[in-house]
């Protein structure tokens, strides 16, 4: 996982409520183990017609959107059940930030141990940034601030999971870089 320590990015805005893992990444395609190849089936259903063309009123597909980093979602961002993949398919999208007035447990959790940095603000504030889609944001995982439009919000993370993403080590890394304290403590508790 690569450190992340803040992100600046222009906004993409998907304002649904509710929207769930298997929206975001359809069932047919958790066949696999492997976090590579996600992102072409992102939100799938709504990207594509039945033939397979993107369809051009999404939002993912408008040429303004692009390359944008930082997804916003509508509240209940990622229900539905605790599928994994979906924040892979995010980040292999390109997303590195969803940003709604809440979101789901096992969706943030998941999100937080891949590399997918959830957000939470207040109703005003994201009234903002739906109205504003595009709009330039910079999110500090520092401070646990996003900047928008000039003004800094603070949005509630984790201790331990902000030490991860900024590190970029997942739980497992960081266990094993305690690896000669643990050692240390096991030979003076023998």
């Amino acid at each position: 996982m690569e450190p992340v320590n803040q992100i600046r990015s222009r906004t993409v805005v998907l304002p649904n409520d509710d929207i769930d893992t298997d929206q975001i990444i359809p069932a047919r395609f958790l066949t696999t183990t492997t976090k590579e190849g996600l992102g072409k089936h992102l939100f799938a259903e709504w990207r594509y017609d039945k033939s397979g063309a993107e369809r051009p009123e999404f939002a993912l597909n408008k040429p303004e959107s692009r390359g944008a980093a930082v997804l916003v979602g509508g509240n209940n961002f990622g229900c539905g059940s605790s599928r994994e993949h979906a924040p892979w398919a995010l980040l292999d999208f390109g997303i590195r930030a969803v940003v709604s007035t809440e979101i789901a447990d096992i969706f943030r959790s998941n999100s937080l141990k891949n590399g997918l940095v959830p957000v939470i603000v207040d109703a005003a504030s994201h009234r903002w940034l739906v109205e504003h889609p595009g709009a330039e944001v910079l999110i500090e995982l520092a401070s646990a601030t996003i900047e928008i439009a000039g003004k800094k919000v603070k949005f509630p993370i984790d201790g331990f999971a902000r030490y991860c993403l900024m590190n970029g080590v997942d739980q497992l890394g960081f266990l094993l870089d305690q690896e000669a304290a643990i050692a240390k403590y096991e030979q003076a508790h023998a």
